[in-house]
């Protein structure tokens, strides 16, 4: 499989190139960031950015990859365990999106020694990719297999592992049909790290050796706990105060019609409620904000701080969900209402808010299911449920702290995870 990517990366790469060098010319999105994923100027960039004090044969260099935004975030408790572990290793990010590469540069700027963009998968650009990093160690988070990053690796003997793996129903299906292309990679891993059983059982379903896999839990259960950092006390002006925050995060197209009418439904009898509403992908804010409209409801963007009050407020900004779940009083997963699978409960109920989510959690169903045991969400069938629920814990204020309370102690019963991961990590370096 290996030979026959490249062959027919040689084959085809001279014929469309022509076409794909214009395609990256005339377009801001990819032409800004190609280069560097070439890997031009990255020794330049690797040697300018190496702290002046710092001796990298002193430690170890670990290379660890992220796909875009959340597997960035999901990094950040491992990577700062790794900082304080070894504290003279060189740790080195990269990021496929842009932006993720931009949230990275905001968040990992104390952690790590380097944020680069990701190789393109040609054969030449991840060796030299490989020739200027030296890692000792490869760590992909979550997702974005590429087969010549991988097999590069292992035919050079270094290890690699997979954190935070989980494996959907759709990728699943995905796996088993283009087999032939994707057992090598997993073969490729020294051990890949899984979220749940059910994601490890997956695994094991696919061939691969029970030593190969482990399960270590999910990295964000260590995301550490509190309330509104400082850099986010501008933003808690944009809310009202004295009321209720109902924040919706990741958001899918036909989701926000069903939120926007159920809060419009229980704002009459319950005007002290307040949404708030972050979409999974925030290029569609404007189409939320006519949508608002359309409900006669008012809506205010993030990204505008004139933005005059309003009946709502759409989050169209990148690495802030977070810290709002840390400012509101009501938290719902979005990706749940429509089937899309669902995102991740943790972040709000580590933030100690009563969570609710849709029926289509299947991607998070063990975490969901935990978090429903012990009080601390509540799964809702259709608008109707989510709206009577909603109301109930406006009128509720003590049940909604109960709730908010017994998610985080669910959260906090999980923690461990990043300790896992070292110890497993200190195997292979």
């Amino acid at each position: 499989m290996f030979a026959l990517y490249n062959i027919l990366q040689l084959v085809l790469l001279p014929v469309f190139s022509p076409f794909i060098t214009l395609f990256v010319l005339f377009s801001p999105k990819y032409r800004g960031r190609t280069p560097a994923r070439l890997g031009i100027g990255l020794g330049r960039k690797l040697s300018m950015d190496d702290k002046p004090t710092q001796d990298v044969a002193a430690g170890k260099t670990i290379w660890l990859h992220a796909l875009s935004v959340g597997e960035v975030t999901s990094a950040v408790p491992l990577l700062a365990g790794l900082r304080k572990t070894y504290p003279d290793c060189r740790l080195i990010v990269s990021v496929t999106t842009r932006t993720g590469k931009k949230v990275a540069d905001n968040l990992l700027k104390p952690i790590a020694d380097h944020v680069i963009d990701s190789p393109l998968d040609l054969l030449p650009v991840v060796s030299h990719f490989v020739k200027y990093i030296k890692p000792d160690l490869y760590i992909l988070v979550e997702t974005d297999l590429w087969p010549n990053v991988l097999l590069f690796l292992r035919n050079k003997n270094i290890p690699t592992i997979l954190v935070n793996g989980r494996v959907s129903k759709k990728s699943l299906e995905g796996y088993r049909r283009l087999r032939f292309f994707f057992d090598p990679m997993f073969q490729s891993f020294s051990f890949l790290c899984m979220q749940t059983q059910h994601d490890r059982d997956n695994m094991a379903g696919m061939g691969l050796s029970p030593e190969k896999l482990c399960t270590l839990g999910n990295l964000k259960f260590d995301t550490a706990a509190g309330k509104a950092s400082p850099a986010i006390t501008a933003a808690a002006a944009l809310l009202p105060q004295d009321r209720i925050i109902f924040i919706c995060g990741s958001t899918h197209p036909g989701e926000e019609k069903i939120l926007l009418d159920c809060y419009r439904h229980v704002k009459k009898n319950h005007p002290e409620l307040f949404l708030v509403i972050a979409p999974r992908h925030i290029n569609r804010s404007a189409e939320i904000r006519a949508l608002a409209e359309h409900h006669h409801l008012g809506a205010a963007l993030r990204s505008n701080t004139l933005s005059s009050p309003a009946d709502i407020l759409i989050l169209d900004t990148i690495g802030e969900l977070i810290h709002f779940y840390g400012l509101a009083d009501i938290g719902f997963v979005g990706g749940s209402l429509v089937p899309r699978g669902g995102h991740n409960p943790i972040e709000p109920a580590t933030m100690g808010l009563p969570v609710i989510f849709g029926p289509n959690m299947q991607d998070f169903s063990e975490i969901a299911d935990a978090l429903i045991d012990c009080g601390g969400a509540t799964r809702v069938s259709d608008h109707l449920e989510l709206a009577a629920h909603i109301a109930a814990l406006v009128v509720a204020k003590e049940w909604r702290t109960k709730q908010g309370q017994a998610a985080q102690k669910c959260v906090k019963s999980q923690r461990g995870v990043i300790d896992k991961h070292i110890e497993l990590i200190r195997r292979l370096l």
